[in-house]
């Protein structure tokens, strides 16, 4: 059953990225700049932190609930949101080391293995 309502709620969070990035776009006139994906991005980590406090102090949120939201809507929504999100973890822990070498590693490396599938793409 948790397979499903991860299924249904990434659909969902699929579908409003499409939309909102679209969207967000559009208006700035496609600009050069992703404003699209980068509007998406931070709307995810501000509903990822609102809904993780909203579960934490008030203990909103059955488990499949959560699942649904956090794991389907916002997973597909934006896995940036889940990224910020486990820095931010880290962070609040005080495991500054490991949060700085998660936010790095993760976007230097991300850009390095796209780059890397870009070159193995480009083999005869």
């Amino acid at each position: 059953m948790s397979y499903l309502i991860v299924f249904v709620g990434a659909g969902i969070g699929g579908v409003l990225r499409l939309l909102m990035s679209s969207a967000v776009q559009r208006a700035f006139n496609d600009w050069i700049f992703p404003i699209g994906t980068f509007s998406v991005n931070m709307l995810g980590c501000f509903i990822i932190g609102l809904l993780a406090q909203l579960m934490e102090s008030k203990g909103f949120f059955h488990s499949d609930t959560r699942l649904f939201l956090f794991v389907g809507v916002i997973g597909g929504y934006t896995t940036f949101s889940s990224f910020s999100f486990e820095t931010f973890q880290l962070l609040r822990e005080g495991a500054l080391v490991y949060a700085v070498g998660n936010a790095v590693s993760q976007v230097v490396l991300g850009v390095v293995c796209v780059w890397l599938g870009q070159m193995i793409g480009r083999l005869p």
